[in-house]
C-alpha cells in the first residue's frame, strides 16, 4: 500500500519556519513555484481572472511581509507601502511589485542595512521589485517632478507598520498640493496620445500589446486615474452615481477588463517572464489554453481568441474616448451651446442630439444624427452624451432586411452622400453598421492568422473605402490613373458597396467572393437597387480578385492573356469599377503591399484591356501589331535622341522579336542605346532608378551560358535587393538578355555603379556564385506554407511553365535558380509574388535545346530538389554569413 503524500504546508508557516536566510529563500522560491503551477491549472480551469490576480497578489504578499518581519525590527519607524498595480491588488504572474519604504531620512539612515537585506531576499526569492525609500516630503517632490511617480503612488495599500500611512500619503499628494485636476488631465490625455501613436494609433496589430497598446489595459487605467484625481472616487463604478459614466458603459469596461486581463494573464503565464505583446509565439497556445477550437480553416481557435481581443479593445477605446470628452467638459465648464441644424447642436465643439432619448426608437434617428454629423464638419466629433445614448440604443437596430423602406432609403442617401465614407467609418466604429448589417458584425474584429493581411477584415474594408475616397479626391499619387478613372463611373456609389461587400463573407467556411456576392445581392433586392445596378455589384464581389491574379500572376503582354481577361470583363463599365476596387484592396491589405511596379502592372492591363474592348472582342489583337508599334516607337525615340538608324537596325537585327511584345517602347530604347554605347562583344549592365524610391531596373547583356540567371539571382539578392519580375530572353548572336525589376526593402537603393560592379564581378565566372541562406525573420517561423510545385505546358507548346508555393524567406528565389541550374534547365521569364508570409512565384522553363521539358522523370526530381531547397536540405541552402 503506497504512502498518502504529506499535504506542503502554507506558504506563510513554511517561510516562518527557515532556520535562516537561505532557507527561507528556497521556501519562498518553493511556494511561489508552487503557486504559479496552481495558477496554471486554476486558468486553465476557467476559474475567474478576479480572483485568479487576487491569488497572485496574496502569494506576493505573503513572501513580502515575511521577508519585511524577518529584516526589520519590531517598531521600526517605517512603513512598507505597496504601489501601483500592486497597490491595488491587480498582480499578473509575471508582473513587478511596486513597493514604497515610507520613513524619514534619520530611520532610513538607521535601517539602510536592514532594507538592503529584506529587497536582497525579495530578488532572491524570484519577485522582481520596483522599489524606492522616501520620507513624505521626497514622495510630494518625486510626485512634483515625475506624474507618473504621483499616479503610482496614488493606488497604495499598507503592508507593514502604521495602517494609516495611505491615508497621510494621499492628503500629502492631494490635487491642492500638486498636481491640480486640469493640468493633471492635460498631461495623462497627452501621454496616452503619445502612447497611442507608438502603435499607430489602432489597436489593430497583429501582434498587438495588451497592456500598453490602444484599448489595452493600460487605456482603462487611464480613465480610472483620472476620476480618482479630477472626482476623488476610489474607481471607475463610483462615476456611474455622478453621471459621468452610464450603468451599460461601466458594466461594458467591467467585461471588457476581465477579458483583456485573462489575455494578459495566460500571456504571463506562457511566457514565464513579463510580457505584453500578443506576439506569433504565444497566440495559438494561448488560444488552447482558453478552449478555444478550430471551427474550419476559415476560423481558426486563434482567429476567435484575436477577434475577441480587438472587439474588447474597440468597446474600450469608444468609451475612453467619451469618458475623456466629460471630463474635458467638467473642467472647462459651461458653455453655450451653437445651433447646426434643427434639433442639433455644437457643445464644445462637439455635435450633439437635443433630444438623444430619440435614439431608442432605432435606426431612423440614428441615420437623420448621421446626415446631420455629415452637414457639420467642424463638429469635432460627437458629443459624448449622444455618444452614450446611441451606444445604450444599438439593440433597438433592426437588421436591414427587416426595415420600412424609408429607412433603406435613408441608408443609401448616407451612401451615395459626398461624405459618405466618412459616415460609413463613423457608423461602424460606434456599432451602428454592424446591427444594420448583421453580416459586416460577423467579421468586425475578425482577423486572418497569416502575415499578408495586417488589418482585421472590418478594418481592412475601411481602409479600402478610405483610398476609393481618396480616388476622389487625388489624395494619394501612389495612384496614377485612378482619379482619371473614377469620374467616368455611372454610380460611383456603388463603388462603395462593392468595398463593402468584397470581404464580408470572410471566416464562414466556403468561397468568401461567392458567399459575399450572395450577400451584395440580396442587398439589392432589399433595398430596391435597379437590377443593373444589383448585377454589377454582385460581380464585382465575386470577381474582385480577377484583376489582381491575372496581373500579378500571368504575363500580361501576351495578347492571349489580355482577350481572356477582356471577355470576363466584357465591358468597359466592369473594367473601371474592378480597376479602382481592385487598387483599393491591394493598398488596402498592407501599408507595404502597394508599390509603383503593381501601380503599373495594374494600369498596363487596364490600358490593354480597354484598348481590346474598344477594337471589339471579336478583333482581337495580334502580337505582330503590337511588335510593329512597339518597334515604330522605340525607332522613334532614339532618333529623337541622335542615333542614326543603321546603328538601330544592326543591333536589332539580334533582337528577339518577342522583346518586342514583352517591352515598353522606352525600354528597348534604353536597353539599346546602352548597347550601342559599348564595345563590340562587352558585357553590358545596365542600372537606373525605376518608379519608386529603392526600386531599380537592370539589364544585363551577356554570352549566354548556364548558370547566368542562377549567377544574377543571387548577385542581387547579396546586394539586398528583391526580384519583382524577370525577363529572360535570348538574341540570335548567343546573347542572354536580361531584365529585372527590383526593390530594396527599405526603400534605399545601392548606388548604380556598385550594383553594375557586383554583377561584372559575377559574370566573370558565374559558376562561382553560389546562393546565401540567412535565417528567416522571427514572424515567418510562425506560419509555415507547405511547398507545392506545378507544372504545365504553356498554349505554344515550347515552353514547361513551373508554378512554386511556398513560405517566404530570404534567399529563396537564388536558392531556386541554382535548383534549375543544377538541373540543366534554362529560365525565360519569373514573376515574383509575395503575399505575407506566402510566396506564389511562376517561371517560363526550357531544356538546353530550348524545348518544353517533357521528361517526367526530370520533373519530378527537380520539384523534390526544389521542395529539399524550400525546407533548407540542399547544400545551398545551409545559412551562411551575409557578406
Amino acid at each position: 500500500m503506497s504512502a498518502v503524500p504529506t499535504p506542503e504546508p502554507p506558504l506563510a508557516a513554511a517561510l516562518a519556519a527557515a532556520a535562516d536566510d537561505a532557507a527561507w529563500r528556497e521556501a519562498a522560491k518553493a511556494g511561489l513555484a508552487a503557486r504559479r503551477a496552481d495558477l496554471r491549472r486554476r486558468f486553465e480551469a476557467g476559474e475567474a481572472i478576479d480572483r485568479l490576480v487576487g491569488l497572485c497578489c496574496e502569494a506576493s504578499d505573503t513572501v513580502v511581509v515575511s521577508a519585511w518581519s524577518r529584516c526589520l525590527p519590531p517598531g521600526a519607524p517605517l512603513q512598507l507601502l505597496a504601489t501601483g498595480g500592486y497597490g491595488r491588488a491587480e498582480l499578473y504572474p509575471q508582473s513587478d511589485i511596486d513597493l514604497l519604504v515610507l520613513g524619514e531620512p534619520a530611520a532610513q539612515k538607521a535601517h539602510e542595512a536592514a532594507i538592503g537585506r529584506f529587497f536582497s531576499l525579495l530578488w532572491d526569492a524570484g519577485l522582481a521589485t520596483s522599489q524606492a525609500v522616501r520620507s513624505l516630503a521626497q514622495c510630494v517632490e518625486a510626485g512634483r517632478e515625475d506624474i507618473t511617480v504621483l499616479t503610482s503612488l496614488m493606488e497604495c495599500r499598507a503592508l507593514a507598520g502604521d495602517a494609516g500611512a495611505p491615508a497621510t500619503l494621499a492628503a500629502a499628494l492631494a490635487p491642492g498640493v500638486l498636481w491640480p485636476p486640469a493640468a493633471y488631465f492635460a498631461a495623462k490625455r497627452e501621454e496616452q496620445r503619445a502612447r497611442h501613436a507608438r502603435f499607430h494609433d489602432t489597436a489593430h496589430n497583429l501582434e498587438p500589446n495588451l497592456k500598453e497598446g490602444p484599448g489595452g489595459l493600460r487605456d482603462l487605467q487611464t480613465v480610472t486615474w483620472m476620476g480618482m484625481r479630477l472626482y476623488g472616487v476610489p474607481g471607475l463604478r463610483a462615476l456611474v452615481p455622478l453621471g459621468l459614466l452610464g450603468e451599460d458603459e461601466c458594466a461594458s469596461l467591467e467585461r471588457e477588463w476581465r477579458q483583456l486581463a485573462r489575455l494578459r494573464f495566460g500571456l504571463h503565464l506562457l511566457a514565464g517572464r513579463r510580457e505584453e505583446r500578443l506576439g506569433f509565439d504565444h497566440q495559438k497556445t494561448l488560444a488552447a489554453m482558453l478552449g478555444l477550437k478550430d471551427e474550419h480553416r476559415d476560423n481558426l481557435a486563434v482567429e476567435q481568441m484575436m477577434q475577441a481581443f480587438f472587439r474588447s479593445a474597440a468597446t474600450v477605446m469608444r468609451i475612453n474616448d467619451r469618458l475623456l470628452q466629460r471630463f474635458e467638459e467638467q473642467l472647462s465648464g459651461e458653455e453655450s451651446p451653437v445651433p447646426v441644424a434643427e434639433g442639433y447642436e455644437l457643445r464644445h465643439g462637439y455635435l450633439a442630439m437635443r433630444a438623444p432619448a430619440r435614439l431608442r426608437e432605432g435606426a431612423a434617428p440614428m441615420f437623420e444624427l448621421f446626415a446631420a454629423w455629415d452637414q457639420a464638419p467642424q463638429a469635432r466629433g460627437l458629443h459624448s452624451e449622444t455618444a452614450r445614448a446611441l451606444g445604450e440604443s444599438l439593440a433597438a437596430i433592426k437588421p436591414c432586411d427587416e426595415q420600412p423602406p424609408e429607412v433603406r432609403q435613408q441608408f443609401m442617401a448616407l451612401l451615395e452622400s459626398p461624405q459618405a465614407v466618412a459616415t460609413l467609418t463613423r457608423m461602424a466604429r460606434l456599432g451602428v453598421l454592424a446591427r444594420y448589417l448583421p453580416a459586416f458584425g460577423r467579421v468586425s474584429g475578425r482577423m486572418q492568422y497569416d502575415l499578408f493581411h495586417v488589418y482585421t477584415v472590418d478594418q481592412h474594408t475601411l481602409t479600402v473605402l478610405a483610398h476609393m475616397d481618396g480616388f476622389a479626391r487625388r489624395a494619394d499619387e501612389r495612384f496614377a490613373i485612378a482619379h482619371e478613372v473614377l469620374p467616368r463611373l455611372r454610380k460611383p456609389h456603388l463603388l462603395l458597396l462593392a468595398g463593402l461587400f468584397h470581404d464580408i463573407a470572410k471566416g464562414r467556411g466556403g468561397d468568401h467572393s461567392e458567399l459575399g456576392a450572395v450577400d451584395a445581392r440580396e442587398f439589392a433586392a432589399v433595398h430596391a437597387l435597379p437590377a443593373a445596378d444589383g448585377d454589377l455589384v454582385a460581380w464585382l464581389v465575386e470577381q474582385h480578385l480577377l484583376m489582381s491574379v491575372t496581373a500579378q500572376r500571368q504575363d500580361i503582354s501576351d495578347p492571349e492573356v489580355v482577350a481572356r481577361f477582356a471577355n470576363k470583363v466584357a465591358d468597359r463599365e466592369h473594367l473601371d469599377y474592378l480597376y479602382l476596387l481592385t487598387c483599393a484592396d491591394i493598398a488596402g491589405t498592407s501599408p507595404k503591399l502597394w508599390n509603383a511596379w503593381k501601380d503599373r502592372l495594374l494600369a498596363d492591363l487596364y490600358s490593354a484591356t480597354r484598348f481590346a474592348l474598344r477594337r471589339g472582342l471579336e478583333n482581337p489583337v495580334h502580337a505582330n501589331e503590337i511588335m510593329a508599334e512597339t518597334r515604330a516607337k522605340a525607332m522613334e525615340r532614339l532618333l529623337g535622341e541622335g542615333l542614326d538608324e543603321a546603328t538601330v537596325q544592326a543591333i536589332w537585327a539580334a533582337y528577339p522579336d518577342v522583346g518586342f511584345l514583352r517591352y515598353r517602347p522606352e525600354q528597348i530604347a534604353w536597353q539599346t542605346r546602352g548597347i550601342a554605347e559599348s564595345d563590340a562583344g562587352d558585357t553590358v549592365v545596365l542600372v537606373r532608378p525605376h518608379l519608386q524610391a529603392g526600386g531599380l531596373e537592370v539589364f544585363v547583356r551577356a554570352l549566354d551560358r548556364d548558370g547566368l540567371f542562377a549567377a544574377l539571382v543571387a548577385t542581387l539578392d547579396r546586394l539586398g535587393l528583391n526580384v519583382l519580375e524577370a525577363r529572360v530572353l535570348n538574341s540570335s548572336d548567343g546573347h542572354a538578355l536580361d531584365t529585372f525589376q527590383l526593390i530594396a526593402p527599405q526603400g534605399i537603393a545601392p548606388e548604380a555603379d556598385a550594383v553594375v560592379a557586383a554583377i561584372k564581378a559575377a559574370l566573370r565566372d558565374p559558376a562561382r556564385v553560389r546562393p546565401v541562406r540567412r535565417a528567416a525573420p522571427r514572424q515567418l517561423r510562425h506560419f509555415r506554407v507547405p511547398a507545392r510545385v506545378a507544372f504545365d505546358t504553356v498554349a505554344d507548346g515550347r515552353r514547361t511553365r513551373m508554378s512554386l508555393v511556398c513560405t517566404d524567406q530570404p534567399g529563396l528565389l537564388a536558392g531556386v535558380a541554382q535548383v534549375l541550374r543544377q538541373h540543366r534547365l534554362r529560365v525565360h521569364d519569373a514573376r515574383i509574388a509575395t503575399f505575407g508570409e506566402k510566396v506564389e512565384d511562376f517561371f517560363l522553363l526550357t531544356d538546353e535545346r530550348d524545348r518544353a521539358v517533357e521528361d517526367q522523370a526530370l520533373l519530378d526530381k527537380l520539384s523534390q530538389a526544389i521542395v529539399a531547397c524550400v525546407d533548407g536540405e540542399t547544400d545551398h541552402g545551409k545559412k551562411e554569413a551575409r557578406p
